[in-house]
């Protein structure tokens, strides 16, 4: 007879069963009489409560034995002096290395134990099959929470709402700020570019009210005497318009309630920074507490978050961006929500992608010993802070510094330069014929050149010329037909008038035709103008 060692959420059970062959166990543990003809209960050890099995079973995971194990199995197998059979052969060992006791692991001792699992309700007397249930669900459920490192103090449920409703509060600060100016502003809008904090702004709305009383109003507990003094003065040349008392009222009513959402609003950014610090300290350590509440409200828990890779914890927020750039073929976007990240914000624009990734991976760890590290300090994440500080010390520096001399000054790169030559192929080596030098060939080309320029100047002279005896020979034909018109004019006017004191005046006209003829010859455009002209008069 062998005893085998079975765990159970209500005890240890100790059977005793004569070893068989593996393909006939199944049919005998069919129905819990069959089951009882083949296993003899031996000793059952029932625990007292939740808080004693949960101990039981986690020192078992971790490969230990407990005190109750012990004595059990002091008491009851040393003295059977039986081989003990087990379902863990890592428990075995443990066994056999602590009391000294022969342990057997096989595949015949797993049928046997998935036979009696299956008919425990009718091999242990006195146990009704509901309390094993109830006893079932909560060994369950602690043992969950044990595995998760799960406490009431680390709910990062509270997180996700908190940060998700300062988010909707400073939407609506804004909102009620903003309308709170502009209504204000048709009755004093000189107060608003004086006093520039809206908190302040509000606080001094609710005090003072309407602006004929800022002249008696101490508003020294919310403003400097400097800008109280220019609130006062602005006040009795302001160009508002004048508004009723209900008009006041509403206005100091909105006042009221920005004033309050504010003060809420300070009151949970100090509950978020010690939820924070209760569930993820070094993620709060790396990131700061908001960068890191949203992206665990973005991931769902830290449990999720914990699941992500670098990569996507670095892009995390970003999602539109990247399907945008994959779909484009652009580039991806370099961060998320960690740009938000002091480390990120400090850095230079050429280094902001490279921190972002390391800010990433050593994020990532930082959330992995949050979620299932035993230990709530933040010793890690100050540790892994400090080398990215380091790391971007010596981006900013450009990194390289001298090992010898005053080790503070940058080590002088000289810039890489190619002094390789590179030859180019003569092709005058081909031709056996004498070759003139290159000046020689610089004065003929020269000379062609004048001699092209001469040609060309000739020939432009030569088509002046014909042109200008062209433009001469019609002038002359045109001279001589006006000159045998004014002669029959001539005779015509003395035949019918006799002499008068306008025969100067026919001089002087002969005169312009000389002179306009002479100038003809000289320049043929203006032959036909001059002609015209007098032909006219």
């Amino acid at each position: 007879m062998d005893i085998f060692l079975f765990k159970n959420q209500l005890g240890w059970v100790l059977n005793e069963k004569k070893l068989q062959e593996v393909d006939s166990l199944w049919k005998e543990f069919e129905t819990p009489e069959k089951a009882n003809k083949i296993v003899k209960l031996k000793h059952f050890e029932k625990f007292q409560d939740t808080a004693e099995a949960l101990a039981a079973f986690t020192a078992l995971m971790e490969g230990k034995i407990n005190k109750q194990l012990k004595k059990v199995l002091k008491k009851i197998v040393k003295e059977a002096h039986e081989p003990l059979a087990v379902a863990d052969a890592k428990l075995g060992g443990v066994i056999k290395e602590k009391l000294n006791l022969s342990c057997i692991h096989s595949p015949v001792v797993n049928e046997l134990m998935r036979g009696i699992r299956s008919q425990m309700d009718g091999l242990i007397p006195g146990v009704e099959p509901r309390e094993m249930a109830a006893m079932c669900l909560g060994l369950a459920h602690s043992l969950s929470r044990y595995r998760l490192k799960f406490s009431a103090d680390k709910v990062d449920t509270m997180i996700v709402q908190a940060i998700s409703l300062l988010d909707d509060l400073d939407k609506e600060l804004n909102n009620y700020i903003m309308r709170c100016r502009e209504w204000y502003g048709w009755h004093f809008p000189e107060l608003g570019k004086i006093i520039s904090d809206n908190l302040t702004y509000c606080k001094c709305l609710q005090k003072v009210g309407d602006r004929k009383n800022y002249a008696s109003a101490k508003l020294s507990e919310l403003l400097p005497e400097e800008v109280e003094a220019e609130v006062k003065a602005a006040a009795e040349i302001s160009m508002g318009t004048e508004v009723s008392e209900e008009d006041i009222c509403n206005i100091l009513h909105l006042c009221t309630q920005v004033i309050e959402i504010s003060e809420y609003r300070t009151q949970l950014y100090e509950y978020l920074q010690n939820r924070m610090m209760a569930i993820a300290p070094n993620v709060t350590v790396m990131v700061g507490e908001l960068v890191g509440a949203r992206l665990i409200a973005h991931a769902g828990s830290l449990l999720n978050l914990a699941k992500h890779a670098a990569s996507t914890v670095q892009i995390l927020g970003a999602e539109k961006a990247l399907f945008r750039a994959l779909k484009s073929r652009r580039d991806t976007p370099k961060y998320g929500l960690i740009y938000h990240a002091s480390l990120v914000g400090q850095t230079s624009p050429k280094h902001k992608g490279k921190i972002s990734r390391m800010l990433a991976a050593k994020t990532v760890l930082a959330i992995r010993y949050d979620a299932f590290g035993e230990d709530s300090s933040s010793a890690m994440g100050v540790e892994n802070r400090a080398k990215l500080e380091a790391r971007l010390r010596t981006l900013e520096d450009r990194g390289i510094r001298k090992i010898s001399g005053t080790g503070k000054a940058l080590a002088k790169t000289e810039k890489y330069e190619h002094k390789s030559e590179v030859k180019t192929y003569d092709p005058s080596g081909d031709s056996t014929l004498p070759t003139c030098s290159k000046k020689r060939k610089i004065e003929q080309v020269d000379k062609e050149d004048e001699i092209t320029e001469k040609k060309a100047k000739k020939a432009k002279i030569k088509v002046k010329v014909e042109e200008e005896e062209e433009e001469e020979k019609v002038a002359e034909e045109e001279e001589t037909s006006v000159k045998k018109k004014k002669k029959k004019g001539k005779k015509k006017h003395i035949k019918e008038e006799p002499l008068s004191e306008e025969e100067p005046c026919t001089s002087t006209a002969i005169a312009v035709c000389l002179f306009l003829i002479i100038d003809v010859h000289l320049e043929g455009p203006v032959l036909h103008i001059s002609i015209y002209f007098l032909y006219q008069k």
